[in-house]
Parts: structure tokens; sequence; C-alpha cells
């Protein structure tokens, strides 16, 4: 009996402080929330560091194209083979001119938007994109003319490599473009909108592509 009725003592005065201490613990917890420092912010966002790595392994990947290609130069005398179409050079280097605008007017478009100047940002990351997609339309219509020419992948070892090398730089143009296109619109949203920050991965994505195409061009239309 007389361990019964201290056990209940004992549950009793539990209850009747426990109210008490769950008051001090939620005090405390309180001022330990209020006293914490704020996080810096960091200097490179992980969008960036992400899209960082994404190039690194995309050059890496062009390198090797570009290795592949040299190698096999090399082994054939005759560069382009005989009975292959030639290719447009003076057109494609106004593609290339159209392209290098592109990335200038993205350059351009980025400044802009820092500058919180909204409306003559994306106005030219609009004309930034237009840009790109007709030097892919006019790649496009160009590799349709050599298909009807004769040259395709199967042709010989020469179209199978142009095909190879240039289509894989336009299958990145067109992705690049899509997320762009879908970036411009979520530009001022009411919903679901994109700042300033979350665009500079996709405009260095870009900046990328355009890159790497002066040096293909000089590659494979030049030499």
């Amino acid at each position: 009996m007389d361990r019964l009725h201290c056990r209940q003592i004992l549950c009793r005065t539990a209850l009747v402080t426990n109210p008490s201490s769950q008051s001090v613990l939620f005090a405390t917890s309180e001022v330990s929330l209020t006293n914490q420092p704020k996080r810096a912010k960091p200097p490179v966002s992980s969008g960036v560091i992400g899209i960082l790595i994404f190039m690194v392994t995309e050059a890496m990947f062009f390198a090797a194209l570009i290795s592949a290609y040299l190698v096999i130069r090399s082994g054939i005398e005759e560069w382009p083979p005989w009975g292959q179409p030639r290719l447009p050079i003076e057109t494609t280097a106004f593609n290339t001119l159209v392209l290098l605008l592109s990335g200038l007017t993205m350059g351009f478009s980025r400044n802009l938007l820092q500058k919180q100047k909204f409306q003559e940002g994306r106005r030219l990351l609009g004309i930034s994109i237009l840009l790109g997609t007709f030097f892919m339309v006019a790649q496009g219509y160009e590799w349709v003319q050599l298909v009807n020419f004769g040259m395709t992948v199967s042709s010989s070892v020469y179209g199978g490599l142009f095909y190879l090398i240039i289509g894989a730089h336009g299958f990145h143009v067109v992705g690049v473009l899509a997320v762009l296109i879908h970036a411009w619109n979520r530009l001022g949203a009411s919903n679901n909108s994109i700042n300033v920050e979350g665009l500079i991965p996709l405009q260095l994505l870009w900046y990328f592509v355009v890159c790497v195409w002066p040096v293909l061009y000089v590659l494979v239309y030049l030499t």
C-alpha cells in the first residue's frame, strides 16, 4: 500500500509540474531560434555549379568527337572524298554570325535583368532565342539539301562523321532552346515564375553551345 501511495503521489506531482516545464522548454526554444545567425549567401549557386560540371562533361564529349574526326581524316588521302558534295561554306559562315549574335544578345539580356530592367532584358532574351531558332532552321535546311545531293550517314565516312558531329551540336542547340523558351515564358509569370539567378545556368549553357560552334565550323567546313 505504501509503494502504491508513493507512485500515486509521484504521478500527481509530474502532472502538476509538466505544464510549467513545457512552457520553460518552449520559451527556451523560441529564444534560441531568434538568436540563430543568418546563413551567408553562397558566392556561387548550386545551379551554376551543376551546370558547370555538366559543361565540363560535354566539352569532353565534343573533344572525343573532334579527336575521332582528326584521326579518321588523317588516315584518308582524299578529304572530302570524291563524289561527295562540298559543304556550303559561305552560307554557314553567315549562319555562324547569327549564332554568335545570339550569344551576344544573351549577354546584354543578362546585364539588363541584373539591373532590374525586366522588360528590356526579357525582350533581348526573346531576340536571342529567335536568332538561335533561325540558326537551327538554317542548319536543318542545309542538311536536307546535302541529303538531296547524295550526302547521307551511310554514303561515306565523311558523311557519317559530318552528321555525327554537327548533329550532336544541333541536338544540344534544340535542347537548350527548348529550356530557354520555357524560362522566357516563366519570366514575370504570376505562378511558378523564374528569377534572374535561376536563369543564369541556362544562359551559361547557351554560351557553351555558341562557343563550341566556331570550333566545329573551322574544323569541319574550312579544313
